[in-house]
């Protein structure tokens, strides 16, 4: 089964990289990327693009199946228009792409309360990716939604913050369905989805991806 990632390069993408590879199911992976992500392995292959113009790289776009582990904050972002652009924008042009080329399975990393109609201004994005790649009609949708991610050397205090009070109120057994989820965890969860879930749309989220 030939696999294809977005955003590879981010905590979650590196844990799924990992899982594929390890995977052999998976024969071959294929990393869409603006550098190289400096990885070497026989299954591997890497097509460096310009996220801006993938249709430059469309020929590549086929496979079984691709995963979209794009998304960034909006501090690194530094607006709301670039945000957009990089969580929305982008994975929707790869999707219209990879729906055109055939690919059957999308398997697409939002999160925990996204919706179109949400005030907020990351939830509404993540919402309205989910509703405009559903559109697309792949045969097989798999949308996963987690709470907080718990990333190996998190460099951001915030989260490190909400991590550490999340976990003391799980130890004494309040809001376990919120508990935070290893990147590692999610990304083997991700690569089971395919090879188990039937055709059709699939939401998985919060306890239910542990369970998974």
């Amino acid at each position: 089964m030939k696999a294809l990632i977005i955003g590879a390069t981010g905590a979650t993408g590196k844990d799924l990289i990992n899982v594929l590879l390890q995977d052999p199911q998976y024969t071959t992976v294929v990393l869409f990327v603006r550098r190289s992500a400096g990885i070497s392995h026989p299954k591997l292959q890497e097509i460096i693009a310009d996220f801006d113009n993938l249709e430059e790289v469309s020929p590549f776009i086929n496979g079984a199946v691709w995963f979209s582990c794009l998304g960034t904050t909006l501090k690194t972002a530094g607006s709301k228009e670039k945000q957009r652009h990089i969580d929305y924008e982008i994975p929707l042009q790869f999707a219209t792409i990879a729906k055109q080329n055939g690919i059957p399975c999308a398997v697409l990393l939002s999160a925990y309360g996204a919706a179109a109609s949400s005030r907020v201004f990351y939830s509404k994005i993540k919402g309205e990716l989910e509703d405009t790649i559903g559109e697309l009609a792949f045969p097989s949708f798999i949308i996963f939604k987690p709470g907080l991610l718990l990333r190996t050397n998190t460099d951001r205090a915030g989260e490190r913050r909400i991590a550490g009070i999340l976990k003391f109120v799980n130890n004494i057994g309040l809001f376990k369905k919120f508990r935070p989820m290893p990147t590692a965890t999610l990304a083997e969860k991700m690569a089971k989805a395919p090879k188990v879930l039937q055709e059709g749309k699939h939401v998985i989220e919060l306890e239910k991806i542990f369970a998974f």
